[in-house]
């Protein structure tokens, strides 16, 4: 950041480690009949089975998919508030009804004593932009059938850790737009695999505005990753591909002031921490 005449005062917010977060109800099933693997925290992805005779399954009223031996997944947002309600609706007509608790985190918040600059897109760029979020919009909902969202995700790349998931700045009381994905630094041309099994959704041409090349890959249940920036694209769309599979290269395409890999996780509409996918 410019030092000028103004003094800069910055907090900046240490995260808070998922291990830190509340504990999780054991994988073996309670009394009501769900069990869950995973933490309950925002930025968060939980793994969970039905009670028996599950029909259908609930998020706070929004439906939430299962598979044909009852399991499902749950995401929570970075800014998911502090409980959810998940209900199974039985075959027989009755439901069993879990309320969750959402342990938050404190993410890494810059506080800026400056002004925020000004921001209005061009009419032309807003309607190139619009064209290219309807792409990316269309592409997540395909609803790819894929076994990706039940496998302990791999780093699509490893390198130095340059932008946190979730971090923000705030410029005189007035927040930005949050950080929604992971940066990831190894270096231009470094190569860029799939971190679990999935349909390829969206693979160029280039989105000019932002993510330059651009990957999405579907990888079943609501659950997908996006891949911004890349150098090279080595996969079309209707491609299937393999946990660790090569999909790019490392690049500095689109609105990127550096070579790196910018990922992204949602889970429906909810932003997922990717650091929290995969193993240390």
């Amino acid at each position: 950041m410019r030092r000028g005449a103004a003094a800069l005062a910055v907090l900046l917010c240490v995260v808070a480690p998922l291990h830190s977060a509340l504990p999780v109800p054991p994988a073996a099933a309670a009394a009501d009949g769900f069990s869950f693997t995973g933490a309950f925290v925002q930025g968060g992805l939980v793994r969970g089975h039905a009670p028996p005779a599950t029909a259908s399954l609930t998020l706070d009223g929004k439906p939430v998919q299962l598979d044909g031996d009852g399991r499902f997944i749950l995401g929570f947002d970075r800014d998911q508030g502090g409980s959810a309600t998940l209900v199974a609706q039985r075959a027989d007509g009755s439901r069993a009804t879990r309320a969750l608790s959402i342990a938050p985190r404190s993410w890494p918040i810059e506080h800026v004593d400056v002004a925020r600059r000004p921001s209005g897109a061009s009419p032309d760029y807003q309607a190139r932009r619009d064209v290219e979020l309807r792409r990316i919009a269309a592409a997540r909902s395909i609803g790819a059938t894929a076994a990706g969202w039940a496998q302990p995700f791999v780093w699509p790349a490893r390198g130095r850790i340059s932008g946190l998931f979730g971090s923000q700045r705030v410029y005189r009381g007035e927040p930005a737009a949050f950080h929604s994905g992971l940066d990831i630094a190894p270096g231009a041309g470094a190569a860029v695999v799939a971190p679990a099994e999935g349909l390829v959704v969206l693979a160029g041409p280039p989105l000019f505005s932002l993510e330059g090349n651009l990957v999405i890959i579907d990888h079943g249940m609501g659950l997908n990753s996006a891949f911004l920036h890349l150098a090279t694209v080595d996969v079309r769309p209707g491609q299937r591909v393999a946990q660790g599979e090569r999909i790019g290269t490392v690049g500095a395409t689109g609105r990127a002031t550096g070579p790196h890999l910018h990922w992204s996780v949602k889970w429906n509409d909810a932003r997922l921490d990717p650091q929290a996918m995969v193993a240390a």
